[in-house]
């Protein structure tokens, strides 16, 4: 029996990013769509017993990531993901533990990432991660990402 796909991004997280487990990210779910990265406040706390932005960055860098090479994967697709470009906006301060979410744009656009990949062996994706609840973003995080053919 075959690891599930969450199970797959723990290793490929453990093994291929290492501040992942330095920060304590964890892979909370993921539903073919959208996916949810949680983290500790704990070890990611600053001076002021706030979530350090660091962190918040890299936890929302890492669930745009997350997001696109859980993409990758269901389409059996073994390509390396990198960021390419980012901006984050610090909306309120995050006060405990937290989750990070980022959910894959319309299907449309997927599916020209998908085919731009297929036959150029390299494309890019914009998306966006949030942290905090609906209607209440703490923090929202825009990073374009490029899938390469190893």
């Amino acid at each position: 029996m075959s690891a599930s796909p969450t199970a797959r991004l723990e290793a490929a997280l453990a093994r291929e990013i290492p501040l992942s487990r330095a920060i304590g990210i964890t892979v909370a779910s993921w539903d073919g769509r959208t996916g949810r990265l949680a983290a500790p406040l704990a070890p990611n706390v600053n001076h002021q017993d706030t979530a350090f932005g660091g962190s918040l960055s890299a936890a929302a860098t890492l669930a745009g990531w997350s997001a696109l090479w859980l993409l990758l994967d269901a389409h059996g697709m073994q390509h390396q993901v990198v960021i390419q470009d980012a901006s984050i906006e610090y909306r309120h301060p995050v006060t405990a533990d937290f989750t990070v979410e980022c959910a894959l744009p319309e299907v449309s656009t997927v599916e020209r990432f998908l085919t731009t990949l297929r036959e150029r062996d390299r494309a890019r994706l914009g998306l966006v991660a949030t942290v905090g609840s609906p209607g209440r973003e703490l923090v929202r995080f825009q990073g374009r990402y490029v899938a390469l053919r190893p």
